[in-house]
């Protein structure tokens, strides 16, 4: 990840440099190797940089040869190969950076530039001709991005990756919406995302395709490890992670034979000295063709959890199998009520799914980034898109289960994005998330959701992706892809997989510093966003702390559907409880 802040129409863009490179410095632990920053009239755009494509020449803002347009990208690109082979017009290329093809489709598409993208992004470019800035967020949101207003500078608009950087100067911010372009020629923010699953109405009845499911997904994340830099995979023990971790460490082993047998045939510029390093060998480029990356000599696994929690028991498991080196850590209940405040400071938010769940990868993530591992994959979205929450036992209908994991999805940017995004880049640490692929989002969306829906004593939560691979069943003697038993594993929410006394632990703590007076007199400038629980008003003042009542407006409080539990954990659902038999949960409804 990386940092990035753009002011537009501000009065005087000189005087206001200063202030403009204290707002982007406010975020500069998403991107700890370099500063940079552009102006032109009354644009500044700047930029913190986190390198992990083109490291040698990906410094930003990025400019076109003239410099009459210029470019502030946080995110990756996976397409960008393809792309630079495709253009219609020749385009020179400055730099080996990912992000610099958004410059020539620009100048090609116009507004429509996002359209054509694959990856993870969110990107401010100003066209000087133009005195025009367009401003653009990936399909789900999940590189976090705001957009402010001042009222003492009527008609300037500011953006930048955080809240943090924006409220010392602006008094309305909000969330800038996932799959959106904001155009200052018309001063509008219009959907360029607009996949055929977008409405929750038109319910799918295309059946499940369990080869293309697999096949999809084993692309997305191979399409992911696109890096120059050394990268690993969060593992939770869990199925979504751990069917992370299984195509990952697949495409490692993949990667390497490729590797020995170009050296082994001349082919190859590295030496034996790289591939001991694990630098500079081979990988898939977008049109099926090898081409060079860098990948660690065997592939890094991390988790982490308090002492036997069920998560890292798992993860233990996983690793073992897959053959991956893995690194178990673990951290205490006081190390994590000691980091809290700095969580919900890195977050910008006081949901309390959130924080639970965050807190344990901010701690993570710090010791992932000491270990010199700058990017990592990781598992978030498969829970929205097959219903994988345990709440999901309850859906009444198909119509209402699908309807579910549409909000849920086009939520992800307040939730589970937002907290992968965020916990990482809090040190550094870039998180990539394969079940958010455009491509893959098409096909498991449009599956009927009937396929999708559990059946007590026949399905349990995300059957299809368990039975996509299930190659035992389905390729009878192939290698499996996990353990039986972690394939079939009930499923978890992380912040109560990492130790069932972390959000014990919680809830008692919130006890100690909030009373039932407090409860009963909550602030006035919280209006109706009243805290329900004392861990939720605990949450909340810790908030109040770091931002002004104004940024309130940009959270969103996680909720099951179809329950009358307070409690959004998973455990809380009676259903968590229950035992499953493996015959009977694998059999076809």
């Amino acid at each position: 990840m990386c940092g990035i802040v753009g002011c537009h129409h501000v009065p005087d863009a000189k005087a206001f440099k200063p202030t403009a490179l204290k707002m982007v410095k406010q975020c500069r632990h998403r991107g700890p190797d370099w500063s940079g920053s552009f102006l032109a009239n009354s644009t500044i755009l700047a930029h913190e940089r986190l390198s992990i494509v083109g490291v040698d020449s990906g410094a930003q803002p990025l400019t076109n040869s003239d410099e009459t347009i210029a470019l502030a990208v946080n995110g990756e690109i996976y397409n960008h190969r393809v792309i630079r082979k495709t253009l219609e017009t020749p385009y020179h290329f400055k730099t080996h950076s990912d992000c610099e093809v958004i410059i020539p489709l620009y100048m090609r598409y116009g507004i429509d530039a996002p359209k054509y993208l694959d990856g993870m992004f969110s990107f401010v470019l100003y066209d000087k001709k133009e005195d025009r800035v367009i401003a653009a967020r990936d399909p789900i949101g999940i590189t976090s991005f705001y957009q402010g207003w001042s009222s003492k500078m009527p008609g300037a608009v500011f953006f930048a990756s955080e809240l943090k950087c924006l409220h010392s100067v602006c008094d309305k911010i909000i969330a800038f919406p996932p799959g959106h372009v904001y155009d200052s020629k018309t001063d509008t923010t219009t959907r360029y995302f607009q996949p055929s699953w977008w409405d929750p109405a038109k319910v799918p009845t295309t059946p499940v395709d369990y080869k293309l499911l697999r096949e999809t997904f084993e692309k997305s994340v191979r399409k992911r490890l696109m890096a120059e830099v050394p990268y690993g995979v969060l593992l939770s023990g869990g199925l979504d992670s751990s069917l992370v971790a299984s195509i990952a460490q697949r495409e490692t082993l993949r990667l390497k034979a490729a590797a020995l047998a170009q050296m082994q045939n001349g082919d190859s510029e590295t030496s034996r000295e790289d591939e001991d390093k694990g630098e500079g060998l081979v990988g898939i480029s977008d049109d099926g063709k090898l081409s060079t990356v860098t990948y660690l000599p065997q592939l890094n696994s991390f988790s982490i959890g308090l002492p036997d929690a069920p998560d890292t028991k798992a993860a233990k498991e996983v690793a073992k199998f897959l053959g991956t080196k893995h690194h178990d850590m673990t951290f205490t209940i006081e190390e994590g009520l000691n980091a809290l405040t700095d969580v919900i400071y890195h977050l910008e938010s006081y949901d309390v799914t959130t924080i639970r769940a965050s807190t344990p990868m901010f701690l993570l993530s710090r010791k992932i980034k000491a270990m010199g591992v700058k990017m990592v994959l990781s598992g978030e979205g498969s829970d929205e898109m097959f219903g994988g929450y345990l709440y999901f036992h309850a859906a009444p209908t198909k119509e209402a289960f699908h309807e579910e994991t549409i909000r849920r999805v086009k939520n992800l940017h307040l939730s589970d994005c937002l907290r992968a995004n965020k916990s990482t880049s809090a040190w550094g640490l870039e998180a990539r998330v394969p079940f958010l692929d455009k491509e893959f989002l098409e096909v498991a969306m449009n599956i009927d959701p009937q396929d999708k829906m559990i059946v007590k004593g026949e399905r349990m939560e995300k059957y299809i992706m368990r039975k996509a691979f299930d190659v035992s069943v389905l390729e009878p003697g192939a290698k499996p892809y996990l353990p039986e038993k972690v394939l079939w594993r009930q499923k978890e929410q992380f912040s109560d997989g990492v130790g069932y006394g972390w959000i014990d632990a919680l809830k008692d703590n919130a006890e100690l510093h909030v009373t039932d007076e407090m409860m009963k007199n909550p602030k006035p400038e919280w209006g109706s966003d009243i805290p329900d629980s004392k861990e939720a008003y605990w949450y909340r003042t810790m908030f109040d702390e770091h931002f002004p009542p104004s940024c309130a407006e940009t959270v969103e409080r996680w909720t099951p559907t179809w329950s009358k539990q307070t409690d959004p954990s998973g455990r809380a659902i009676a259903i968590h409880n229950q035992k499953y038999e493996a015959g009977d949960e694998k059999k076809e409804a």
